[in-house]
């Protein structure tokens, strides 16, 4: 054989496992996912879900099961509901995993024991059918976008409403508010904030019911707590108040004889804040208004600070990045279509609220409550 011909087929056969050498690996990887739409259908029909729970709660049929495992047919009277129509709803509720079925009965997980039972301390019930009012708003929602204006809030709360409102805010609260309280030395020390020694006058703006001023006076017995906010909200914070053994006092007192709770009247938009405090606690309130409008709450809640005075404020925070998460992102738009200038905002954003309200040292503590709920504090020099 010529020496040509051999080296040729040499070359050829060394080609050859080069090609077996590079070719054999990707034989072997993962094949690529298969793009597929069912992502993006879970995401366009999740309401369905949501509006399954919102009819299963304004129906109550968790808490009968409380007593033991029922079939539709015999909770159905009780409800005022078909029983065939109840069956399928109920049969939705076990496909959220918040029932189970044995046969034709149905049977509460522990879940929806804890947090769907009328008589549960933990009921979520009031938020859910606060969130069933907003269901109509959100269908609204191109209209809001095209026009930057809110679609939401033509017609007056009723007072069931209102009650659903303020005691859903109560339980969120009651989520956070036993846990952050006893642990708030601590966190503002290791964000190289001042801590809670000496503090003894705190402001809760918009505190609604006064859960936190409520629990952070629980944890500190040396702190005294004034909730402003609106005159309605009075009789509520009056009745939580109660329930933990405090007592506000009376309106218009010049001594608070011995009470560790104040109550001011007032719209914080408008009215100007009291003064003296070492602690102003602002609870998820900012998202219902514009920036400037935050600012401005920001400058006259510091202006109340004496010096070394800290003031946090609570938030479901977007990321610095304003990509995310998934919550605040979905919650900026619901202040879209029920504020005027309400959103959502980034820890970065808060902290440049309290930087121009002349507010030092502004740390997010590390803590992180329910929905990417966190606390950007500053201190006052």
């Amino acid at each position: 054989m010529p020496r040509k011909a051999s080296r040729e087929r040499g070359a050829n056969a060394t080609q050859s496992a080069r090609a077996r050498s590079v070719s054999a690996p990707a034989a072997n990887k993962t094949p690529a996912p298969v793009l597929t739409p069912g992502p993006l259908l879970t995401v366009s029909a999740a309401y369905w879900g949501s509006c399954a729970l919102h009819a299963a709660v304004a129906l109550d049929v968790f808490s009968p099961l409380a007593a033991g495992p029922a079939s539709a047919e015999k909770l159905a009277p009780a409800l005022g509901c078909d029983a065939r129509a109840l069956d399928m709803l109920l049969t939705a509720m076990c496909g959220l995993g918040l029932l189970v079925r044995k046969a034709e009965t149905f049977a509460l997980t522990e879940q929806a024991e804890a947090f769907l039972v009328r008589s549960s301390p933990r009921y979520q019930g009031h938020i859910i059918r606060h969130h069933m009012n907003l269901v109509e708003s959100f269908g609204a929602m191109a209209q809001a976008v095209r026009t930057g204006k809110r679609v939401r809030g033509g017609r007056e709360w009723t007072e069931a409403d209102r009650q659903d409102f303020l005691l859903g805010m109560f339980n969120m609260a009651m989520g956070i508010a036993p846990v952050l309280a006893p642990r708030l030395d601590r966190l503002l020390g290791a964000a190289g904030l001042p801590g809670m020694a000496g503090r003894t006058r705190m402001l809760d703006l918009g505190g609604g019911p006064g859960t936190y001023a409520i629990h952070f006076c629980l944890a500190h017995p040396e702190l005294h707590a004034t909730v402003f906010d609106q005159p309605t909200t009075r009789p509520f914070a009056e009745a939580t108040a109660r329930r933990f053994g405090l007592e506000y006092a009376p309106e218009d007192a010049a001594d608070a004889g011995g009470r560790r709770l104040a109550f001011i009247p007032g719209d914080y938009t408008r009215d100007e804040l009291p003064g003296g405090f070492d602690l102003a606690w602002l609870s998820h309130i900012l998202h219902g208004e514009a920036p400037e409008m935050c600012a401005e709450i920001v400058r006259k809640a510091a202006a109340g600070l004496a010096p070394g005075g800290v003031l946090m404020v609570q938030e479901f925070l977007l990321n610095d990045e304003l990509d995310g998460p998934e919550f605040p992102a979905l919650f900026s738009l619901n202040m879209l279509l029920g504020t005027e200038g309400g959103q959502a905002y980034s820890a970065r954003q808060i902290g440049g609220m309290l930087a121009g309200a002349g507010l030092a040292s502004i740390r997010r503590l590390e803590f992180s409550g329910p929905n990417h709920a966190g606390v950007v504090a500053g201190v006052k020099p």
